[in-house]
């Protein structure tokens, strides 16, 4: 099969289908190689690049067509009036715990927090960008939560290998909300301030741009 017959037949696919594809499930179907997928794949990013109003996002071995973020707000302001409401500094703080402690129960994530975390689970749930990944096994088995695909598509991450090695600093810290100084972090004692560069990148714009 020609490589351009090949990419026109995946961007349908794509288009059709409107969430991720599995990268598998296209290559079974369509009976190609590794090489040949890697192939149709490079060229379809390399057609929906730069000015493109459609990028072709990658992630968890899934494929899905996205909006160029350069014509994001002129696409909403036409097919969502009501723009949906940034996260606040609290959700992005249960989000980075999750997101590094998965899986793990909103318990543990209150411990972590010092608060009542109820509110922040149920936006980020409303948002998609957590879900029930299983159940604890402790008495009354709760449940364990992780983060979904909309997450890394949000950050733009192509799997959770790609977050950075923020571990043992949340193994060190309590993250509380300080909206008077905007202090995100409660540190040891004998714990030394980290550098800048370890506040992990897919979430400085964010907290820039989150409400207080």
């Amino acid at each position: 099969m020609k490589i351009e017959r090949l990419c026109a037949i995946i961007e349908a696919i794509l288009f059709l289908a409107g969430e991720p594809v599995k990268q598998g499930d296209i290559m079974s179907k369509l009976n190609i190689s590794d090489k040949q997928m890697k192939e149709a794949i490079d060229l379809i990013e390399k057609n929906h690049s730069g000015a493109s109003g459609i990028h072709l996002l990658k992630f968890n071995n899934k494929l899905q067509f996205s909006t160029n973020p350069d014509v994001a707000d002129e696409v909403s302001a036409v097919l969502n009036p009501i723009k949906e409401k940034e996260l606040s500094r609290a959700c992005l703080e249960t989000l980075a715990i999750i997101a590094y402690k998965q899986p793990i129960t909103r318990l543990e994530v209150e411990q972590i927090r010092g608060v009542n975390s109820e509110y922040t689970f149920s936006v980020l749930s409303q948002h998609g960008l957590i879900e029930v990944v299983g159940r604890k096994d402790v008495i009354g088995k709760p449940m364990l939560f992780g983060t979904t695909d909309e997450f890394l598509k949000r950050f733009e991450l192509s799997s959770l290998e790609d977050l950075p090695d923020y571990e043992k600093l949340l193994e060190r810290i309590s993250i509380i909300e300080n909206p008077q100084d905007h202090m995100l972090y409660k540190f040891d004692d004998d714990f030394e301030l980290p550098e800048e560069e370890e506040i992990p990148d897919f979430l400085k714009d964010e907290i820039e741009n989150s409400p207080s």
